[in-house]
C-alpha cells in the first residue's frame, strides 16, 4: 500500500505587539488589502551568507571567542612573515658590508659603493627593528585572546596571569624560560587537556623554545660585543649581526606557524577534517520546465 503525502498548511501570524487586540463584541474590521506589518519585524533569520561550521558573528562578542583569537592571529602572522623578510634583508646587508671589508684588504673601494652599503645597513636595520617590534606586540595580544579562548573551552584558568606573562616575555633572564612554558600551557589548553596533567609540549613548541632562546642570546651578545674597538672587532661585529638577523628570521617564521597551529585547536572542528563540498551528479530529479519562446519585441 503506498502512503499518500501529508497536506500541510502553512499559516502566517504577525509577531507578537504587531497589533492591537480587538476589544470583545466590536465587529470586524472589513478587508483592506494584503496582510501587512506595521513596524519592521524583529524576527528572522540573520543577513548572513551559510558558512561553516556553525558561528555566527553578532555585535558583542566575548573576550574568550575564538573569533577574536582568529583576527589576532592572522595580523601576527602576517605581522610575523614581514618581520621575518626584513631581518633576511638586514643580513643580506650585513653580509655584502663583509664582502667590502674582505675586499678592502686589497685596495680602496669606491666610494659610492661603501655609501650605498651603509645605507642599506641602516635602512634595513631600522626597518627590522621596527618589524620585529610591531610583530612582538600582535603575537602577545593574540596571546592573550587565545589563553582566554583556550580556557574557556577547557573550563579551567591558565596558571598565570596576563601580567605574569607580559613580564616575563619582557624582563631580560625571565625571558628565557617563561616564553616556553606559556607556549606549552597554551598548547595543553587549547587541546581541552585535563588540568591534572603535567604539560608536555609538542615538537614544535620544542623548536620555537630553543630558536626563541638562542636568538635572545646571541642578539645579547652582539649588542655587548658592538662596545668593543679595533678593526678585528668591527668585522667580526658584522658577522655576529648577520647571524642574529638570520636567527631573528627563523624564529619570526616558526613563531607564524606557531600562532597558527594552536589558532587551529582553538577551533571547535579541525580544519583538516573540513572538506569542500560541492555537487558532482544529480540523479533522478524531474526535468525543468521551460518557459516557450516569446517572439521578438512582445511584452513580456
Amino acid at each position: 500500500m503506498a502512503l499518500q503525502p501529508m497536506r500541510v498548511d502553512w499559516v502566517a501570524s504577525p509577531p507578537p505587539g504587531a497589533y492591537s487586540r480587538r476589544p470583545l463584541g466590536a465587529p470586524p474590521r472589513p478587508y483592506s488589502g494584503p496582510p501587512s506589518y506595521p513596524v519592521p519585524p524583529r524576527w528572522g533569520f540573520p543577513l548572513l551568507a551559510w558558512r561553516w561550521p556553525t558561528s555566527v558573528a553578532t555585535d558583542a562578542e566575548p573576550a574568550g571567542s575564538v573569533a577574536q583569537a582568529q583576527r589576532l592571529a592572522r595580523t601576527a602572522s602576517h605581522v610575523l612573515v614581514l618581520a621575518c623578510v626584513t631581518a633576511l634583508w638586514a643580513a643580506g646587508s650585513e653580509v655584502w658590508r663583509y664582502v667590502l671589508v674582505l675586499s678592502s684588504r686589497y685596495g680602496a673601494l669606491p666610494a659610492g659603493t661603501v655609501d650605498v652599503s651603509d645605507a642599506m645597513v641602516r635602512a634595513s636595520s631600522a626597518v627590522a627593528l621596527l618589524a620585529a617590534a610591531a610583530a612582538l606586540v600582535f603575537t602577545v595580544l593574540w596571546l592573550r585572546r587565545a589563553r582566554a579562548a583556550a580556557s574557556s573551552a577547557a573550563g579551567y584558568r591558565p596558571a598565570r596571569s596576563d601580567t605574569e606573562v607580559l613580564v616575563g616575555v619582557l624582563v631580560p633572564g625571565l625571558n628565557l624560560v617563561v616564553p616556553g612554558s606559556v607556549a606549552a600551557e597554551l598548547e595543553h589548553t587549547a587541546l581541552r587537556l585535563p588540568a591534572d596533567i603535567r604539560p608536555r609540549p609538542s615538537r614544535l613548541v620544542r623548536w620555537w623554545w630553543g630558536l626563541w632562546v638562542v636568538t635572545v642570546l646571541c642578539t645579547a651578545f652582539t649588542v655587548v660585543w658592538s662596545f668593543r674597538s679595533g678593526v678585528q672587532a668591527l668585522a667580526d661585529g658584522v658577522l655576529l649581526h648577520a647571524v642574529s638577523d638570520v636567527l631573528a628570521a627563523a624564529t619570526a617564521a616558526v613563531t607564524a606557524v606557531l600562532v597558527r597551529r594552536i589558532t587551529a585547536s582553538l577551533l571547535p572542528v579541525p580544519t583538516s577534517a573540513l572538506r569542500r563540498m560541492r555537487v558532482v551528479d544529480v540523479q533522478g530529479a524531474p526535468e525543468p520546465v521551460l518557459r516557450a519562446a516569446r517572439p521578438a519585441g512582445s511584452p513580456r
